[in-house]
């Protein structure tokens, strides 16, 4: 509602109606009919993807049917090990569901770094979560409310509803790319450069769709910059580099740069500085949940190439600290602002010794 409103009153028309390109300036609008444009610029973001292999995967839901069941099942398993799966078992055992989360992989949260994936593993089972690592679903079957969610380890898992939180692919399908001359990638993302513009010189494409980093945040400083370098005469790209991002997971994530492993392949000489600790208002009801803090340098230059944390406020955490690290930061420089206690965060600038290195 809040898009829209600004929308008008900046003097936007909206057409509301399905879009289909027909040419590099042209669309056909359900209800409109023939649209030409000067400019045209693909924003339609991803949807959630079912294994079209799976049998019975009719029966299961996606994050989007999530927020629309009509009573809450008394068991859930969640099929995926990245943001989605992670924070929707969460919610759901936050909510007093019985919820199993199921991946193939080895590790929750791939791509993030290693001592984030296990901690926040750790975290989300002793809150409750059964996690199953290592299987992944090869049938579901029974029907709405009484499921059987067969496993590839041999398991078969009851539940009132299947989550298939599998990952999201470009919503592309039956846009009319072709005819517009939109070279697509494997996934159906459309391919752009650095500007956001596609191979067909008036259609450019921002967001999910360009699968590039599928943050919401990111999408709109890539329409930002598409229209500051197209309408206001003022040339910008946007930097993907040291992007933020947070899980809302429990306990939720923050993160900016490098991971360890990502460091250790490109810089010769990497030091980690990391504590787990229990956050002092934890200590004041009786809380047992663990946080943890790492930080990534350089060694040689001593510039700070990644911070990770988890715990309360951790998405919060991280936007700041995102700051100095794009700014290239040494870590003298983050030594040199004072703590402020008691918070979780001080801890992040009184890391003073880096673990030990391994002798390889």
């Amino acid at each position: 509602g809040l898009y829209v409103a600004n929308l008008t009153r900046s003097g936007g028309e909206i057409l509301e109606g399905r879009a289909v390109l027909t040419g590099p300036q042209s669309l056909q609008v359900e209800g409109r009919g023939a649209v030409t444009a000067q400019r045209i610029l693909i924003a339609t973001g991803g949807r959630p993807w079912k294994p079209e292999d799976l049998p019975g995967a009719d029966l299961a839901i996606t994050s989007e049917e999530a927020f629309d069941l009509p009573t809450l099942p008394e068991r859930m398993v969640i099929v995926g090990g990245g943001f989605i799966a992670v924070e929707f078992a969460g919610i759901f055992n936050g909510l007093g569901v019985d919820v199993t989360l199921v991946y193939r992989g080895d590790q929750v949260l791939r791509g993030f770094d290693e001592d984030i994936r296990s901690h926040v593993a750790a975290e989300i089972q002793r809150r409750g979560v059964k996690l199953i690592l290592g299987a992944h679903p090869v049938e579901i079957s029974g029907r709405s409310g009484d499921l059987q969610c067969h496993l590839s380890d041999g398991q078969a898992l009851a539940a009132g509803e299947v989550m298939l939180a599998t990952g999201r692919k470009p919503h592309t399908r039956g846009l009319g790319l072709e005819s517009a001359g939109v070279e697509t990638g494997p996934n159906g993302e459309i391919r752009v450069d650095a500007w956001s513009k596609t191979s067909a010189a008036s259609v450019w494409a921002v967001g999910d769709v360009t699968d590039r980093i599928n943050l919401t945040p990111v999408a709109i400083r890539e329409g930002a910059a598409f229209a500051r370098t197209e309408f206001y005469g003022q040339p910008t790209r946007f930097d993907h580099e040291a992007v933020a991002s947070a899980v809302f997971s429990q306990p939720p994530v923050g993160t900016v740069g490098l991971t360890e492993a990502e460091a250790r392949a490109a810089y010769p000489n990497v030091d980690i500085y990391r504590s787990r600790f229990r956050p002092m208002k934890e200590t004041f009801y009786g809380g047992q949940e663990q946080a943890l803090v790492k930080l990534v340098v350089d060694a040689d230059t001593q510039r700070m190439l990644g911070c990770h944390v988890v715990g309360p406020d951790a998405p919060e955490i991280i936007q700041m600290a995102a700051v100095p690290l794009k700014l290239g930061v040494t870590k003298a420089q983050w030594d040199s602002a004072c703590a402020v206690h008691p918070t979780l965060a001080e801890e992040l600038v009184t890391l003073s010794e880096p673990v030990p290195r391994t002798v390889a």
